[in-house]
């Protein structure tokens, strides 16, 4: 008996990440903190070295 893991990239587990800790702190729905999230990491992603 083989269990298959689904994939989950490294990009969608940083997302989910962040919309856990906006969910924590925010009364915000699945939807709504999951486009903060995507926009949370998107900043992240493309701020360079030297301001962060």
């Amino acid at each position: 008996m083989t269990l298959e893991t689904p994939y989950v990239s490294r990009y969608e587990r940083r997302v989910k990440l962040a919309q856990d800790a906006v969910q924590s702190r925010t009364e915000l729905d699945d939807k709504a903190a999951f486009d903060l999230a995507v926009h949370l990491v998107h900043v992240l992603d493309t701020t360079p070295e030297k301001p962060r």
